[in-house]
C-alpha cells in the first residue's frame, strides 16, 4: 500500500494502481466525461506533485501509476481557447491560422508544450508547421493529441496547441486529402436508409460482443 493525498485528502491505495483507479478506490465516482469511462478521452488532465520534491508535474490519470506520498488535484478544463469558424468558409491557407490563432506566431520555441505532452508528441513542430501553413504535416504529427490541454498549460505565449492542430486536421480532411469515395458512398446509403438493418443489429448486440468486434475490426491503410 502506498499514501496518496486526493484533493487534499490522506487514502492508503495498492501499490500499482493508476491515479484513476487510485480515485475509484478511495470512493470516488468519475463523472467528468474521461474516456475509458464513456466519455472523452483526455478529460483526466491531473497535476501531482512528490512530497519533498518542488517540481509540479502534469499528466493523464489514466496512464500515471501513483507513487508514495504523492499529492493529486484535477482540474475542470486546463486553459484551451476555441474560436468558431465554419469549415465550409475557411480558405486553406496560411492566413486562416492569422485569423483566428494568431498567438502562435508569439512561440518563443521554449519547447515546454513538447516536454508536457501526455502523449509524447512533437507539440512544437507542429505549432511550427501551422504557422508556415503546412495543414498536412501539422495534421500528421498531432494525430495522437487527445486534447488534453497540459501543453497549454506550460505555454507562456498562451497558445492553444490542441485547438490549433483541431483546425489543421480540419482543413487537411475537408481540402487536401483525396476524398474516399467508399466512404462517401457508405453515408450516403445511411442516409437513404439502406444500412438500417445492420445498424439496428449492431445496436441489440451485448456490449461485451461489441467490444470484441471493436477491437478485432478491419483496420483501414
Amino acid at each position: 500500500m502506498v499514501n496518496v493525498y486526493l484533493m487534499g485528502k490522506k487514502y492508503q491505495v495498492p501499490e500499482g494502481l493508476t491515479i484513476m483507479g487510485a480515485m475509484e478506490y478511495a470512493g470516488y465516482q468519475l463523472v467528468r466525461g474521461c474516456g475509458c469511462r464513456n466519455g472523452f478521452c483526455g478529460a483526466c488532465a491531473t497535476v501531482y506533485r512528490i512530497r519533498g520534491e518542488r517540481e509540479l508535474h502534469a499528466a493523464l490519470a489514466c496512464q500515471t501509476t501513483v507513487e508514495d506520498n504523492m499529492y493529486v488535484a484535477t482540474l475542470p478544463f486546463f486553459p484551451l481557447e476555441k474560436q468558431i469558424y465554419d469549415i465550409n468558409e475557411i480558405k486553406p491557407d496560411a492566413q486562416v491560422m492569422m485569423q483566428l490563432y494568431p498567438e502562435i506566431y508569439a512561440c518563443i520555441g521554449c519547447n515546454a508544450c513538447t516536454k508536457s505532452c501526455t502523449q509524447g508528441l512533437n507539440v512544437m513542430q507542429y505549432i511550427a508547421a501551422a504557422q508556415r501553413g503546412d495543414f498536412a504535416a501539422c495534421a500528421n504529427m498531432s494525430f495522437d493529441c487527445v486534447m488534453c490541454g497540459v501543453c497549454s498549460s506550460r505555454c507562456p505565449a498562451g497558445i492553444s496547441h490542441p485547438q490549433v492542430a483541431e483546425l489543421a486536421r480540419r482543413i487537411n480532411g475537408k481540402y487536401l486529402m483525396p476524398e474516399a469515395k467508399h466512404l462517401t458512398d457508405r453515408v450516403k446509403e445511411i442516409e437513404d436508409g439502406l444500412c438500417q438493418a445492420e445498424i439496428e443489429a449492431i445496436m441489440a448486440k451485448p456490449l461485451e460482443e461489441l467490444k470484441e468486434l471493436y477491437n478485432h475490426r478491419d483496420i483501414e491503410k
